[in-house]
C-alpha cells in the first residue's frame, strides 16, 4: 500500500459476450503490482545516487538511463541524451564500432568488463575542466 492507502494494480481487461456475441460487459483481472513499483523506484535512485557514471540505452541504442554522475563528469543532463543513440552522438568516430559491438553483445547476454572508451563531453564540460586546469598553473 502506498502512502495514499491505495495499491498499484496492473489491469488486463477483454469483453463479455452473450451467446450471440453481443458485448454485454467487461471482464477485469487485477494483480498487486505495488511491491513491484516500490522496487522499481528504489532501484532507479540507486542507479541515480551511485558513484559512478551510470548510462543505459535500449535496444535501438537510444539513451533510456542517465544518472547525476554521468551529467556530473560529461555535461550533459538526462534532457539532453534522452533518446539519443548512445553510438553516433556521444562517442568518437574512431570507437563508434568497438563501442557498438559491445553493445550489441551485452544486449545478447554476453558481458563485457573492464571496456575503455572515450566519451564525448559537452562544450559546457570542456569549458569547465579547461577552466580548472588554467587556475591551477
Amino acid at each position: 500500500m502506498n502512502s495514499l492507502g491505495m495499491i498499484e494494480v496492473l489491469l488486463n481487461a477483454t469483453t463479455r459476450r452473450d451467446e450471440q456475441g453481443n458485448v454485454i460487459g467487461v471482464v477485469g483481472i487485477g494483480q498487486d503490482i505495488t511491491a513491484r513499483l516500490a522496487q522499481e523506484r528504489e532501484y532507479s535512485k540507486l542507479i541515480d545516487t551511485a558513484n559512478a557514471p551510470i548510462f543505459g540505452v535500449d535496444n535501438m541504442g537510444a539513451v533510456n538511463v542517465w544518472n547525476k554522475n554521468a551529467h556530473k563528469l560529461v555535461g550533459y543532463a538526462p534532457e539532453e541524451v534522452m533518446g539519443k543513440n548512445l553510438v553516433k552522438e556521444f562517442i568518437t568516430e574512431e570507437f563508434r564500432d568497438a563501442v557498438q559491438a559491445v553493445l550489441d553483445q551485452a544486449l545478447h547476454g554476453e558481458e563485457t568488463a573492464n571496456f575503455e572508451f572515450p566519451l564525448c563531453q559537452s562544450h559546457r564540460r570542456r569549458e569547465l575542466d579547461r577552466g580548472q586546469l588554467e587556475q591551477l598553473s
